[in-house]
């Protein structure tokens, strides 16, 4: 059930130094390289700056949750050191997640502290809840390039069912055209799709992506929900999601996605604006040719989504480490990324942690 009932972390491993794993081989240790033990490089960073949302989802959160106090989480200074340390060892990508991250009070100075980095690429993802457009113009000319928008369902008597929130979908709609004015490109739409509540959409989602000119992606329902709930049978899998796409639009393969995209791609072969993606952990994974490493909002570093160790750099963060120690030990921790995370495997075990917790 997630933390219900206080705020204690998930337990580390106690076979395992919770600062830092086994040292990685000196085949690992590479100027501005970051490898792990199969080979991948990883070059994305998915840091979470707040635990907090609004939101309460279904299939994420359930009511009684409750948030880390604030002084275990990082602080401004902290998440600018870490990048840049990220930065040196290679890292060219970075989203800003949450919980919500447009809760995290110094939001504005964090965007305007990375702009100034060296990144190819700075993106965030957001339920739509919070923007105004005086905050979007400020995002776009400190350097934030672009955003993913949250949004499972175009009903809004289901968004209220599925997000225990306020929020309407015209609102969250309203925001996602209030950013493109604003000069941010072609908006993503994240839908977690779930047999059962929002299935019979999906054609819908399809629709918005042509009439708004929206990137939208369809992802699998994973076991990262609070409530521990999840069961293959809620799965609808990217085949038939596509099929029920292709009920009503016919669609092309979109062959300039990279080779580490989360998401298969198509176009619309009429030529319509917008494009359609699938997330497809559960019945395609991705995991081959997985670039991405995630950081919780109290500085933890989770090797994949679905680790079960997790390693402190938060203690390294406010010890006396310099900065090329702290590089060394998430060389290590790395290094001990999985091969992949075996979700329609019989031992496969669900993460403590909610989506909320560990950062999309």
């Amino acid at each position: 059930m997630g933390m219900p009932m206080g705020f204690t972390l998930p337990v580390l491993r106690p076979d395992l130094d919770p600062l830092r794993p086994d040292q990685a081989p000196a085949r690992a240790r590479h100027e501005g390289r970051l490898i792990d033990s199969h080979g991948r490089q990883i070059r994305d960073v998915r840091l979470s700056i707040t635990d907090r949302c609004n939101f309460r989802c279904v299939y994420c959160m359930e009511p009684e949750d409750r948030f880390l106090p604030k002084m275990e989480l990082l602080d401004l200074d902290e998440y600018l050191r870490l990048v840049d340390i990220l930065v040196d060892l290679g890292i060219r990508t970075l989203r800003l997640t949450g919980g919500e991250p447009t809760l995290y009070p110094r939001l504005d100075e964090l965007i305007e502290g990375v702009g100034g980095r060296d990144l190819d690429d700075i993106a965030m993802t957001t339920n739509g809840s919070l923007l105004d457009r005086s905050r979007l113009e400020r995002w776009l000319d400190d350097g934030l390039r672009r955003l993913t928008f949250s949004l499972d369902t175009l009903r809004e008597d289901r968004m209220k069912t599925i997000t225990r929130s306020r929020t309407t979908v015209s609102h969250v709609l309203e925001s996602i055209e209030l950013a493109r004015s604003a000069g941010f490109p072609r908006p993503k739409v994240n839908a977690v799709i779930i047999r059962g509540i929002n299935d019979d959409e999906v054609g819908d989602f399809a629709e918005l992506a042509r009439i708004m000119d929206l990137d939208v992606r369809f992802i699998e329902f994973m076991p990262l929900d609070s409530n521990r709930a999840w069961n293959r049978d809620h799965v609808v899998d990217a085949d038939e999601m596509i099929a029920a796409i292709r009920a009503r639009f016919e669609l092309r393969d979109d062959p300039n996605a990279p080779a580490h995209s989360t998401s298969t791609n198509w176009t619309f072969a009429d030529g319509a604006a917008g494009r359609i993606g699938m997330i497809a952990p559960v019945s395609r994974p991705f995991c081959g040719a997985c670039n991405r490493l995630r950081v919780t909002a109290e500085g933890r570093i989770r090797p994949c989504l679905f680790s079960h160790e997790e390693w402190d750099v938060r203690s390294l963060l406010r010890g006396d480490e310099d900065d090329r120690a702290i590089g060394d030990a998430i060389v290590d921790m790395v290094w001990t990324k999985q091969a992949g995370h075996g979700i329609d495997q019989a031992d496969f075990t669900q993460p403590e942690r909610t989506m909320s917790a560990i950062g999309g």
